[in-house]
This record gives structure tokens, sequence and C-alpha cells, in this order.
């Protein structure tokens, strides 16, 4: 079961390990979406996003005898890096499953943390079978992206910092892909604040978890197209989704436009760089899709791993030949 008590844990277990990551305000934001935001700036996190936290917590808490047979992950971005750098900080060895076509700053960064890298084939094999194959040939630890509750309440400790500095918020908006920031982040707001409403945010092209919610079981779709990369699960996670039940007051959808004029709005108003996933919860609130007009709203901003050149690809105009 995730709890309160096992994040306050998580949070005394990884403390001297992760940032305490700032929380940021624009007026001109909050201008146009008319309500007062508050930023949690996950993006400022070591290894540029949230995953840190969770990564953190499993490794933190694995026996001297799971230690020596080190760690296995399954990633294709952000939770690579931060299994890898959570690893070399603990002194535990780690080995990530990639695919093959994941984007090469990413690989490097995952390596340059200390881990080693197998590849496979996203359009052939199921990642998480390569992984388990790989964790079971030595006896490793799978440290999952999402569906473990260490993991989940890991990155449940950046929203329990958001409710320390910000009281009285009317709702929190958070990303989802598989669930577990989601997870993590409702529980602990909702043991903070009982009457706090909790969004999860998921584009308009990937949204199993909408439909998982509207059906009332887990909903698997086909491979999503989205720049949000993050978000391309095909179904809510088995541990998450019970947890998305219970606590969401409803599942937003974006479209990819819509997640890069908050993009740009980020970066050009206050100036902070946000990956296209990290962007969801903002671009719902941007775009006027919260219900019943909260006053007070935590957006917590993923991460901020974007290469260059997808990012002048983003937010280049279309028109612009010049």
């Amino acid at each position: 079961m995730l709890t309160i008590d096992l994040i306050h844990e998580a949070r005394e277990r990884i403390y001297r390990y992760v940032h305490r990551t700032p929380v940021l305000t624009s007026r001109a934001f909050d201008e146009r979406a008319r309500c007062s935001v508050f930023f949690k700036c996950e993006n400022f996190q070591r290894a540029g996003a949230f995953k840190m936290r969770g990564a953190t917590n499993r490794i933190r808490a694995l026996t001297e005898e799971e230690r020596a047979r080190g760690v296995v992950a399954f990633s294709s971005g952000n939770h690579a890096q931060a299994v890898a750098l959570a690893s070399r900080d603990a002194g535990v060895r780690a080995t990530i499953a990639m695919p093959s076509d994941a984007p090469r700053a990413k690989v490097e960064a995952t390596r340059g943390y200390g881990a080693e890298v197998v590849f496979y084939d996203r359009l052939k094999d199921d990642r998480e079978a390569v992984a388990r194959e790989i964790a079971g040939r030595g006896g490793a630890t799978l440290v999952p992206p999402y569906d473990d509750y260490l993991v989940m309440a890991g990155q449940g400790t950046c929203a329990m910092e958001l409710f320390e500095e910000v009281t009285d918020l009317d709702a929190l908006v958070v990303p989802f892909g598989g669930g577990g920031l989601f997870a993590g982040a409702s529980v602990a707001a909702k043991a903070l604040n009982p009457r706090v409403q909790c969004f999860a945010v998921e584009p308009a092209a990937a949204d199993d978890a909408r439909q998982s919610l509207a059906k009332g079981e887990r909903v698997k779709i086909a491979p999503p197209e989205t720049i949000a990369d993050g978000a391309r699960p095909q179904s809510p996670g088995e541990l998450t989704f019970p947890i998305l039940q219970k606590n969401a007051a409803g599942v937003l959808t974006v479209s990819d436009e819509e997640i890069v004029e908050a993009m740009k709005f980020l970066l050009l108003r206050l100036k902070i760089l946000v990956e296209p996933t990290g962007a969801l919860p903002a671009a719902a609130v941007l775009s006027g899709k919260l219900a019943k007009n909260p006053r007070r709203v935590g957006v917590v901003l993923s991460g901020g791993n974007v290469d260059a050149d997808t990012l002048a690809r983003l937010i280049a105009p279309a028109n612009d030949k010049r």
C-alpha cells in the first residue's frame, strides 16, 4: 500500500541525494490562466526530472545482499538516467535496457552516469521482459519506472515539499504517463489537504488513463504518436491505476499544439526549459481545461530533458520561411 507514512520514510531516505526544487510563480501566466499558479520545478532536479526521487528511494532501500547483485531498469529516457545516477551515488551496479532507437544524448547520459546499456528492438521486444531476463541472470533487483510502491513514494516527496511551501491549494495538476508521479503526489496531497482536487494530464493522442478511468478498468491503447515521449505507456500501471481511481478529480487531455504553446510560454516568459511531458499540466491550465475555476493551483513541471534539435523544431514558427 502507498501511504503518507511511506512517503515520509522516502523523504528521510533520499533528502541527502536529491534537490529540494524551487516553487516559481508568474504574473503573466496567472493572467492568462485566470488563477494563481505555483510551479514545482522538477526540471531543476538532479538528472533533470522527478524520476531521481523514486529511483533513489528504491535503490537506497536495497539490502546489502541486493546491493551486491545490482539493479536493472528499462527506459528510454528520464528513468534510465535517474537509475544510473542513483546507482552511482549508492555504489550499486546498474544495467539499463534501452531501445535501439533511443536518443543518442540520453544513451550517452545514462552511460556517463556509469550504467551498462543493453539495447532492444522496441518494435519486436517486450522491454520489461528483456529487463527481467537480464535481472534473472545474476539475481539483480528490477527497478520499475512506476509500478512499485517505493518508487511511487519517492515521487510523492515533490508534492510534500510543494504543500509545505504553498498552503490552501485548490488543485494539484500532474502529468500522467504510467502513473507513478500522480500516485505519489496525490497521496501526499490528499493527506496534507484532503479537500484539494488532483488532476492527471495526458496527451489527447495517448489517453489511456482517461479511457481507463471512464471504463472502470485498465484499457490498453495502440502505441501513441505524441511529442510527450514520457506519456507513451499504453496502459496505466497495475498498481497506479487504483490510486488514480481513488484520488483523481479527473483526467485532462491536451493536444501537442497546446503542449508546445505551454513550453514556449514557460521558456520565453519564465525563462525555464521544460520538456513536452513536463509541460502537460501547464498546458492544461493555460488552455482552460480545469473545471470550477480553482483559485490556487499547484503544477508539477516534471522534467526538462529535451535536446536542442527537438526544442528548435518544436518552438520554431511553422510558417517561418526565412
